[in-house]
């Protein structure tokens, strides 16, 4: 009887922590002996073949159980292995770019016995984690920084005079962005000893891998070669001038038309490739050649790997499992929760009814197609949708130019990523006041994927901009109808926030979105004691802690500012006039949302500075850890029991003090 890879996966997993095989034809564990990397350094060929098809096996079982990101994972565990075998880590450093494929590094960097508590409130993060593990040199959650840092390093080693490799892991995505060629120019100009690893799992870069290429990158990486291709330059040099210059472009384009290097050997690098990265034959002795050549300058090893690799259901999916729920090891198939649709689905309608009325309007996406719902804008308008790749500089700036000529993009970013874009939303977009329009995706706290994907700035980074307007949306038919405005609104940039999760009040949506007055709120509950001014998606927890309040005697408004800028400055007066003790309410840090409440009614001699009436409620002052997003939302006081216990207290202070 065949057995399938999903059914040797399940056999090969067994129990939590490995301790044996349910086939006895499945050879002993390895894995168990593997506390830290040091202990596979003596490890064969074939024992380390083992050892990665039982990391492959682990690594399915503990997502399985916990959810997170899977298909890089697969994709990289032969070269985990590898480079685990043959550098001295911790001593010499290994850094993952991003950290999607980082847990088969974890499992073998000490933390096996807690990979079952990945991206679960108080367990390991998702990404490398520097206070983690001494294996971690470097935290990342953003990609293409891993070269930046790796040179970092390799600069203090070589000013200390102490003696280590830095081998930084990339991806093909994440050299799209233009960091990552800015750290190879400035690796290349400065000669600086440096491993780069370039992990190619998707775009076309070489030609498929095969026993001649892999002969030829054996031989490339090795010291006889090198040496026989010091002479060939250093013969050339010593020839006249047009032989000299046509012998050395001889040997530089041969080389790069036979193994795709010329591009990085341009940028100073020593190029090695392609390399099969699931073939350890090939993988270790390239990897071996690389650490004893002590060479001066920066090498690149092009690996090609296949995400999801080894597992048959990431294997056929279309995006090789890169996130996935909990699931069946056996069949693949996911635990599906709720089917409420997401804000991030509404958006997507909402654009799609926009673009269907408006042939200007265009969809960008900085390689997050479907995390941004654009993938469903591009089936309806494929012309009409561009992804620029990890890019969010380039995405910006290219919709300013389209802006220039009458068309409308928008943007789909998540907040976390639009941060690295400030520069060009600043000087290319606020400037010149185009009208560029931002869908600002995964605002406030996100859960699992902790400090590096919340998004916690953007109010405060965009409300500082002039000529920006702000929106966040508080329910789904409010992201529709902002939509509408962005498409409507020509006179600058516009931008609209909304959370990652499923959508409030999705079941009254309209078939398209109405456009809004700039700058006007609105009041959804009227009290008399208490205002609640809230910005965005916690209008829900405020209508909730309003509720809770009425059964203890406080009367209590709410009101959806909907504009962050510019303010409804007629809605503050009135809040600030009617009610005793008002506050701002928003899932964003200091200096957005309400500290423009606050430096509007100051200047604007609104506030008794004997009795303050106006308080603010943000996000913490801190990067908060991964967990929950409710549980998140409780740690920053945002959730409607804290509000209830700080409106309960401060309307008790207030009363005191006027009375007083």
């Amino acid at each position: 009887m065949t057995v399938t890879k999903a059914a040797k996966t399940l056999a090969l997993w067994g129990k939590t922590p490995y301790s044996g095989c349910m086939n006895a034809n499945i050879p002993t564990p390895l894995l168990d002996r593997v506390v830290e990397p040091r202990d596979c350094r003596e490890f064969t060929t074939e024992e380390l073949k083992q050892l990665a098809a039982e990391l492959r096996a682990e690594t399915i079982g503990a997502v399985s159980r916990t959810g997170g990101h899977l298909g890089a994972g697969l994709g990289v565990v032969e070269l985990t292995v590898a480079l685990h075998h043959v550098f001295n880590t911790p001593k010499d450093k290994l850094i993952w770019d991003v950290g999607h494929q980082a847990y088969p590094h974890k499992i073998l960097t000490g933390r096996r016995d807690r990979i079952g508590t990945i991206r679960q409130g108080g367990g390991l993060s998702g990404f490398c984690k520097r206070e983690e593990s001494e294996y971690d040199p470097f935290g990342a959650g953003h990609s293409s920084t891993s070269i930046s840092a790796g040179l970092g390093m390799a600069v203090a080693r070589d000013l200390k005079k102490e003696d280590f490799d830095v081998v930084a892991v990339i991806g093909d995505g994440a050299m799209s962005a233009g960091m990552a060629f800015e750290a190879m120019n400035n690796a290349g100009a400065l000669g600086t000893r440096l491993i780069v690893i370039l992990n190619d799992n998707d775009m076309s870069i070489a030609p498929p891998t095969g026993a001649m290429s892999a002969y030829l990158s054996r031989l490339i990486s090795s010291h006889s070669y090198r040496t026989v291709r010091h002479v060939a330059k250093t013969v050339a040099n010593k020839m006249p001038g047009p032989l000299a210059r046509a012998a050395r472009n001889a040997e530089k384009y041969m080389r790069g038309m036979a193994m795709g290097g010329t591009m990085f050997e341009e940028l100073g690098f020593y190029y090695v490739g392609p390399v099969d990265g699931h073939n350890l034959d090939q993988l270790l002795p390239v990897l071996k050649n690389v650490r004893d050549e002590k060479q001066s300058g920066p090498v690149l090893v092009h690996v090609v790997t296949q995400k999801g690799y080894g597992y048959g259901p990431a294997e056929s999916s279309d995006d090789k499992y890169h996130g996935v729920a909990k699931f069946d090891v056996a069949t693949g198939a996911q635990v599906k929760g709720k089917s409420n649709p997401s804000y991030t689905s509404v958006f997507a309608k909402a654009l799609i009814a926009e673009a269907a009325a408006d042939d200007k309007i265009i969809g960008i996406t900085a390689a997050m197609p479907s995390g941004t719902g654009i993938d469903k804008f591009a089936e309806q308008f494929p012309d009409r949708t561009f992804d620029v790749g990890i890019a969010e500089q380039h995405a910006v700036t290219f919709a300013a130019g389209l802006a220039t000529e009458g068309y409308k993009p928008f943007c789909a970013i998540y907040s976390t990523f639009l941060q690295r874009a400030y520069d060009q939303l600043v000087h290319d977009v606020a400037i010149q006041k185009l009208p560029v329009r931002f869908a600002i995706d995964r605002a406030g706290l996100v859960g699992a994927d902790g400090a590096t994907h919340a998004g916690s700035f953007d109010i405060a980074y965009l409300t500082t901009l002039p000529h920006m307007v702000l929106m966040a949306a508080a329910d789904a038919p409010e992201l529709m109808n902002m939509v509408a405005t962005c498409a409507a609104y020509e006179d600058g940039p516009s931008a609209v926030r909304f959370p990652r999760g499923d959508a409030l009040n999705a079941e009254a949506l309209p078939t398209r979105g109405t456009p809004m007055e700039i700058g006007k709120g609105r009041i959804v509950r009227q009290g008399s004691d208490v205002a609640i001014l809230s910005f965005g998606a916690r209008l829900g927890e405020a209508l909730k802690a309003a509720e809770q309040l009425q059964a203890q005697g406080i009367s209590v408004t709410v009101a959806d500012a909907r504009f962050a800028k510019p303010l409804d400055e007629a809605l503050i007066q009135k809040l600030l006039r009617e009610h005793a003790l008002v506050l701002t309410l928003e899932e964003g840090a200091a200096g957005g949302f309400g500290a423009h409440v606050l430096s509007y009614s100051a200047n604007a001699g609104l506030l008794d500075t004997a009795h303050p009436k106006l308080r603010v409620l943000t996000l913490p002052d801190d990067f908060q850890h991964h967990d929950t997003p409710d549980k998140m939302y409780d740690e920053a006081g945002l959730n409607a029991a804290q509000i209830v216990e700080k409106i309960t207290e401060l309307f008790a202070a207030q009363k005191k003090a006027s009375a007083a």
